[in-house]
């Protein structure tokens, strides 16, 4: 079965994307086809919204699923005329909300993804500063300053992990990268020791790792399957005597390893 999901918005249209596709996914037996249409916000745009939706609602032989975050009322009437299921954001959460705390709410575009504290904004950037720096092991120096070092073998998650931590969490995350030559010696090496409270391990599925690496060097010892059974059955074992903790990273996303990270590693978000 095929469905077309709308997520329209005034702004960015990140909330009604976001609870969408949360929603969404629960429904495995269904291929969605999602359309994003940020900045709706002209009688214009709303117009040429509300074809769109009509169209795909015959082409699909169904009603098209449209999630909305409109703020402005005449624009959220057009869209509301559509033959589309659809399912307002704003009115369905905000106003039990405003009966609930007796108060209005000020129905303000973008007011969730703005940047509302020039300190929260500011912290964000600098984290991605500290995790880009501090990339594959880079400035070791700057271990001290970070909130939590990921430790693993190559291309197993570890970079967009830490810029993730830091776009969404504000967290200053380092990478460490146990190379070949790290794993000659009986233990991991001895600036990740000084800094073990810190470090959380990410492992990968031998197979799946070997895939990934011949993408990168076909037909090399990096991608060949005994490297990376080797290089992953040795970090397991550095992980376990040092107690570490770590997550397999194989069918996992970077979205749940980095809620696990944050939860196993004990760390508060610095952003909102």
């Amino acid at each position: 079965m095929k469905r077309t999901a709308y997520f329209i918005s005034d702004g960015t249209g990140i909330t009604a994307e976001t609870l969408g596709n949360s929603l969404l996914t629960q429904f495995e037996n269904i291929d969605f086809e999602e359309i994003t249409l940020p900045y709706v916000d002209t009688v214009e745009k709303a117009q040429q919204t509300v074809e769109r939706i009509n169209k795909s609602c015959e082409e699909d032989g169904g009603a098209a699923i449209v999630f909305d975050t409109i703020v402005n009322e005449e624009i959220r009437a057009l869209i509301s005329a559509s033959n589309g299921f659809k399912i307002d954001v704003f009115s369905t959460f905000l106003k039990p909300l405003e009966r609930e705390l007796n108060s209005k709410s000020t129905y303000t575009v973008g007011k969730s993804h703005a940047i509302n504290e020039v300190d929260r904004y500011r912290a964000r950037i600098e984290s991605v500063n500290f995790a880009l720096d501090n990339d594959d092991g880079a400035r070791t120096k700057q271990y001290q300053h970070a909130d939590i070092i990921l430790v693993g073998v190559s291309r197993s998650g570890k970079t967009p992990t830490c810029l993730y931590l830091a776009l969404q969490f504000g967290i200053r995350a380092a990478n460490y990268p146990l190379t070949p030559e790290d794993m000659e010696a009986p233990d991991i090496p001895e600036i990740l020791k000084q800094h073990r409270h810190k470090l959380y391990g990410l492992t990968i599925d031998a197979f799946h790792l070997a895939a990934i690496r011949n993408e990168r060097r076909p037909n090399s010892r990096y991608s060949s399957l005994d490297q990376c059974d080797f290089e992953t059955r040795t970090v397991e074992r550095y992980f376990k005597q040092n107690r570490i903790g770590f997550i397999d990273t194989t069918n996992a996303s970077i979205e749940e390893i980095s809620t696990r990270i944050m939860a196993d590693g004990g760390l508060t978000r610095r952003i909102v």
